[in-house]
């Protein structure tokens, strides 16, 4: 932690949004729907290599052209907030895109499009395609964002937040599944068919209806479903990844936070959590709770390197049932 916050302060802060101010850490508080482009580009050193390569031969007319276009993708995402609620529901948090999950969107988009040496294997496309993940408070994070960028990636994306928050959710996977199956070169998996919404309120986490060791269920079935809605408990938990992007700001959820993830993480499954360096007195409790709490059975490693300076990520292999 130490070294994090000591490597921030040297930084130069770049984390603004259109108003010219950092924030909290939200994109663009001020508008009802954001479309957000993540660029996607190969690393210079491939790029070096790809020209090396070319120049043994005659380069063909149009050629350089091509291969510039392959070196950058655009993934474009449409998002609707509620900047209202922000302003008027206390405490709330959730209804703007933060800028946690689009870096978090940007780092495994930019693997999976262009594969280098330095790839996480947690993240690479063979393993992705094989992940259940479930997503714990996705709406504070993104508005969704996530599983819109990593669906046509996984097995299935499970978003997750309390009721009151769901409807937003189920409008972004709308928006994107539009989208996506409104383009002709879009994979079968990109229509979002693959994305549940369910609730989950984290102060429930250990309560037996809705402990988050879940059955999934179609997103075509639960998009209009009552919000009375609960996880139901599997005897043979399928969720290999579980996510916590930006969940990490209020002390007095992290006893309720720390339950989640352990509850939600069954043995042999990873956790990954990325925070925003914001408070250092919560990130420590938190990492403290999750290290020394009643929760244990847990390997944790920080990745450094992965995201940018301002922020804290961490992957946890959950070794056994607490």
């Amino acid at each position: 932690i130490f070294l994090l916050y000591t490597t921030l302060r040297g930084a130069p802060i770049e984390l603004v949004g259109p108003d010219g101010f950092r924030g909290l850490g939200h994109i663009d508080s001020r508008q009802d729907t954001l479309t957000i482009d993540i660029t996607l580009r190969r690393p210079l050193a491939e790029d070096a290599l790809t020209e090396k390569q070319s120049s043994k031969g005659q380069p063909q007319s149009g050629k350089k052209g091509r291969r510039l276009e392959e070196e950058e993708i655009v993934k474009t995402f449409t998002l609707a907030q509620d900047k209202t609620a922000l302003r008027s529901r206390s405490g709330d948090t959730g209804s703007v895109l933060w800028r946690a999950s689009v870096e978090l969107a940007r780092v495994i988009l930019q693997q999976n499009a262009f594969l280098s040496t330095n790839s996480l294997p947690l993240f690479n496309g063979a393993t992705l395609a094989n992940t259940h993940v479930l997503e714990l408070g996705c709406v504070p994070t993104g508005t969704g964002l996530l599983g819109a960028a990593l669906s046509p990636l996984v097995r299935t994306y499970t978003l997750t937040d309390v009721s009151a928050l769901l409807p937003l959710l189920r409008k972004n996977v709308a928006l994107n599944l539009a989208s996506t199956t409104s383009d002709p070169d879009s994979a079968s998996r990109s229509s979002l068919n693959n994305v549940v919404v369910e609730p989950l309120d984290w102060e429930l986490a250990n309560h037996p209806t809705t402990k988050p060791s879940a059955q999934r269920i179609n997103h075509h079935n639960t998009s209009h479903s009552s919000d009375e809605q609960h996880l139901h408990v599997d005897a043979d938990p399928k969720y290999t990844l579980v996510l916590a992007i930006d969940c990490i700001y209020h002390p007095s959820l992290l006893p309720a936070l720390v339950d989640t993830l352990c509850a939600a993480t069954p043995p042999g499954a990873w956790a990954l959590v990325l925070a925003e360096l914001r408070a250092e007195d919560v990130l420590r409790e938190f990492l403290a709770r999750w290290l020394d709490g009643e929760c244990d059975g847990w390997k944790i490693w920080a990745l450094r390197g992965v995201v940018g300076v301002h922020y804290a990520l961490w992957v946890g292999l959950r070794t056994m049932r607490a």
